[in-house]
């Protein structure tokens, strides 16, 4: 009963309303599509912040684990005539079997060793993409068949955004429940300090595999859905820059806040929209905003915004 309590369902509820109450004011279709990437990338951050901000190792190659996602289900759907239904659970079955063979000599690194450790992986699928033509179709990409529900295919936007905010929501329960519970008060020793987290008997390393895992499925979940979603891929989502992108939003909103992973995700997405008029400035706001932030912000927009509202904190 005491985990239940802490649950922070309320926000939960009020993320739920919001997400059923955007589709009021969209207009068309790009609208739709801009919200549908808005909570794609939002499920990633949900997912990173839970490995970076609860367990404290930072990821700098997810993008690596979306775009393997996204290919993993196009192959087998495409290539191989796999009903998509089978091809996206086998999607991440494969990366958790991946993230799970190279998190242990991974994760046994820390500071900018892992960092860079993680670079290289990402940087690494993101070249076997690249070069594998035969089966992934090179730089040029592959078709991705679209998602069926009974006999109808999944075009509409509608449907698409109901389904991608229904699993984010899901997303975001499990990374509460997560937080709430005894794995999550393990990450949170070892985040504090590995070594007095073993003294105490928590098996640091085995946490930390878990979580690297958990993340890299909700990745590879998020690089699936938008496989089928765009109908086609490309090793561009595999990118390191998208990589950076997902840490910056993780950072923006606030370590260790899930609500502040999804704010991050939401101002990252939106914010290149508003600044289209403005192409050689794009990249120079951006990094003026996250500046400012860093400086003035260190713990991320919602966590600083939290504290100066009463009973925020909690």
């Amino acid at each position: 009963m005491g985990m239940l309590k802490r649950i922070p369902r309320p926000g939960l509820i009020v993320l739920a309303l919001i997400l059923a109450a955007a589709p009021l004011v969209f207009s068309n279709p790009y609208q739709y599509d801009v919200a549908i990437h808005v909570l794609i990338n939002a499920m990633v951050a949900v997912g990173l912040n839970l490995l970076m901000g609860y367990a404290g190792q930072i990821s700098l190659g997810h993008a690596g684990f979306f775009g393997l996602g996204a290919y993993v289900t196009a192959v087998l759907s495409a290539n191989y005539g796999w009903p998509v239904y089978l091809s996206m659970p086998a999607a991440l079955v494969v990366v958790a079997l991946l993230a799970f063979v190279v998190a242990r000599p991974i994760l046994r690194l820390s500071g900018h060793y892992l960092a860079m450790a993680t670079l290289g992986l990402g940087i690494l699928i993101s070249i076997v993409l690249r070069t594998e033509a035969g089966i992934t179709g090179g730089p040029d990409g592959m078709m991705a068949p679209p998602l069926s529900i009974g006999d109808t295919n999944l075009y509409d936007e509608r449907y698409w955004y109901a389904l991608i905010a229904v699993l984010l929501l899901a997303t975001v329960w499990l990374a509460l429940n997560l937080i709430d519970s005894p794995v999550g008060r393990a990450l949170r020793a070892v985040h504090g300090s590995e070594v007095a987290a073993e003294v105490v008997g928590v098996h640091t390393l085995g946490y930390k595999v878990l979580i690297f895992v958990v993340s890299a499925v909700l990745a590879a979940l998020a690089g699936v859905l938008t496989a089928h979603y765009s109908g086609f891929v490309t090793p561009d989502l595999a990118n390191f820059i998208y990589s950076i992108e997902f840490v910056t939003m993780v950072v923006l909103g606030g370590m260790a806040s899930t609500y502040g992973a999804i704010v991050g995700a939401v101002i990252l997405t939106l914010l290149p929209q508003f600044l289209t008029g403005v192409d050689d400035l794009e990249v120079m706001i951006l990094g003026a905003i996250l500046m400012v932030v860093v400086i003035f912000m260190p713990t991320g927009l919602v966590p600083t915004l939290a504290r100066l509202v009463p009973g925020g904190r909690r």
